[in-house]
């Protein structure tokens, strides 16, 4: 008999209230732990070819990534939190914050954008990010530019009537 993994757990994130139209239609992450690693896996579905994508540069850390088509990932810790940013572009950044956009300075915890693959009516960017120590909770979120320049803004919950990562009530994920 074959011994079978399971899959990884997933997560489907909300496009905020206030959103207009959007070329994607849905955003499923998919998550996986090993140690302090944290795999990550952001599908996007829906019209893909209308949506930005950052023109893929070399890897590293990079300011600003969120303005643009952008994926992230935040971990609270007993003080604060760790905040992610993942970009098609295969650049990443991570900041540590003491509470909610205080105290941002940047994190010693890395990042590898492992790229976008896709087909179809489908784009996906996986991407590992080293955890802090003490890590708790999670808050994913995504940022959608539209090729016309419209924002959408998505998460595993909106707290507030703005779009907001930092809000402590959107980290609802027990860490696996």
């Amino acid at each position: 008999m074959e011994a079978r993994t399971a899959p990884a757990p997933s997560a489907v994130l909300q496009p905020h209230p206030g959103a207009g139209e959007t070329p994607a239609a849905g955003v499923e992450v998919h998550i996986e732990r090993d140690g302090l690693l944290l795999w990550l896996r952001f599908v996007v579905r829906g019209e893909v070819e209308r949506i930005a994508w950052p023109a893929a540069t070399a890897p590293g850390r990079a300011d600003d990534l969120w303005r643009h088509t952008c994926f992230e990932a935040f971990v609270s810790t007993d003080d604060g939190y760790v905040e992610y940013n993942l970009s098609p572009s295969n650049q990443w950044a991570s900041y540590r914050f003491n509470g909610p956009r205080i105290g941002m300075r940047a994190a010693d915890e890395v990042a590898t954008v492992e790229g976008l693959d896709g087909a179809g009516d489908m784009m996906a960017l996986e991407a590992r990010i080293a955890l802090p120590p003490g890590a708790k909770r999670l808050g994913l979120s995504a940022v959608i530019e539209g090729a016309d320049g419209a924002m959408s803004y998505w998460a595993l919950a909106h707290p507030s009537a703005k779009p907001d990562f930092h809000h402590p009530d959107s980290f609802v994920l027990d860490l696996p």
